[in-house]
């Protein structure tokens, strides 16, 4: 695997047309240099393929989406029966329906592994610091598309999810009432609502999009980090993306896409709310409102806050903790203050890490039951541990970890890994140096 390094620029136009675009809009030439001789970290492992998924995710909301848009009818008294008519009569449309309602939580599954894998590995430290925001962006963004598209179908769920969840932005002083009426087009849930929320959802996804290409621009600017988080020091620490990173990302996308697909063919509803196939009905509550799943952490951190503190009364306090608790991501860079990237080599820092992820999980089954007894105070330990590891535990670590010794390079990173098991492999009367 080593060697095979070539420089940016390398591209050689072989026919006339090739050579008259090359001089007029080089894209191809941006092509090559950004996806077959761009040189990545010869170390890199699963984790990584996670960026090309989600680009293949984004590309396949959007298709779905413009498809299901064409179809469907943003009105109060047709909505819900357009998405049975999609279901029903469209070509397909069960198809195109069930892989955008799907492919949403699966665009979340992978962004979520995408961003443990980036504090894991500390892809956030200087220099990528704006790559790390820009990928906060993107999820903020996710987390708005997510919310407006849970609002279509005017479902049962549809429709309570969209009344609690701006009936929160009251909760804010001065401008809250103001900011609710220009969400709802009025004082309730209605068709003004839908209008709104429908041609957010189709806007947002391109705005998506674009911040995905400055995400992009950013890592081909300060380069790909690796699981042993040191910088690149030579041409023998990295390979050309083309073929050794697009025949692992080539594979992860293939496993991806067959649980995806498993999803959309066998349990598609599997991830869904019954109450949704419902029609929405302002005067009949459902017993449990509850939020889409991959917004369950942050259900429980709002419900966490049942107390007043000062001034700020418990619906406020709920409200500002579950902005903070995203809103802390775009402070990670700042927040931790340990030298060395990479958990591998941070021992202390690898066991929080992997509470914290626990504690994702653990506040995401909280956000699935009633707010009340034991559960209230289970998701009050869990909401003190999220923001504990970002406000105490990042910063202190940082200052009195011991991190174990860092290789020199990424090439004697991925020597010593080949060493261990074969020399385990070789019998005693073999040399263990011969590679």
């Amino acid at each position: 695997m080593s060697g095979g390094h070539h420089a940016h620029g390398s591209y050689q136009p072989t026919t006339g047309i090739g050579r008259w675009i090359d001089a007029r809009l080089p894209l191809p030439r941006l092509m090559y240099d950004s996806f077959v001789a761009y040189p990545v970290p010869r170390n890199l492992n699963y984790a990584y393929t996670f960026g090309g998924i989600l680009t293949i995710m984004l590309v396949l909301q959007i298709v779905t989406g413009v498809v299901l848009a064409m179809h469907y009818g943003a009105n109060t008294v047709v909505a819900f029966n357009s998405v049975e008519h999609i279901m029903r009569d469209v070509n397909s449309g069960w198809l195109i329906r069930y892989m955008h309602a799907n492919g949403a939580s699966f665009f979340f599954i992978a962004v979520y592994i995408h961003i443990f894998r980036g504090l894991y590995y500390g892809s956030y430290k200087a220099p990528r610091e704006m790559l790390w925001i820009l990928g906060v962006i993107i999820y903020a963004l996710m987390m708005a598309t997510g919310f407006f598209g849970y609002v279509l179908p005017w479902g049962q769920m549809s429709f309570w999810g969209a009344t609690v969840i701006t009936g929160f932005f009251s909760a804010i002083p001065l401008v809250g009432e103001w900011v609710q009426q220009l969400l709802l087009g009025g004082f309730a849930v209605d068709n003004p609502t839908l209008n709104r929320f429908f041609s957010l959802h189709y806007l947002l996804p391109f705005m998506i999009a674009g911040v995905v290409v400055l995400h992009v621009w950013a890592l081909h600017v300060t380069g790909q980090t690796n699981p042993t988080g040191i910088e690149v020091k030579s041409k023998g620490d990295t390979v050309p993306f083309s073929p050794h990173a697009t025949a692992k990302d080539a594979f992860a996308m293939f496993v991806f896409l067959a649980v995806f697909a498993y999803f959309v063919f066998y349990i598609p509803n599997f991830l869904g709310h019954p109450d949704n196939y419902t029609p929405a009905d302002p005067l009949k509550t459902p017993a449990h409102i509850v939020p889409e799943w991959y917004y369950l952490p942050f259900y429980a951190i709002l419900r966490a806050i049942t107390f007043n503190i000062g001034p700020i009364d418990s619906k406020l306090g709920g409200v500002l903790a579950m902005a903070a608790s995203i809103l802390v991501l775009f402070f990670v860079p700042w927040l931790d203050t340990s030298k060395v990237r990479s958990a591998v080599y941070r021992p202390w820092y690898k066991l929080f890490f992997w509470i914290f992820a626990a504690d994702c999980l653990f506040l995401g089954w909280l956000g699935s039951k009633p707010a009340e007894g034991a559960y209230v105070v289970m998701s009050q330990i869990g909401t003190l541990y999220y923001f504990g590891f970002f406000f105490i535990i990042m910063p202190l670590l940082g200052l009195i970890e011991t991190p174990r010794r860092l290789p020199n390079s990424i090439t004697e990173a991925v020597l010593a890994k080949q060493k261990q098991p074969a020399a385990a492999a070789l019998p005693a009367s073999e040399p263990a140096g011969h590679h």
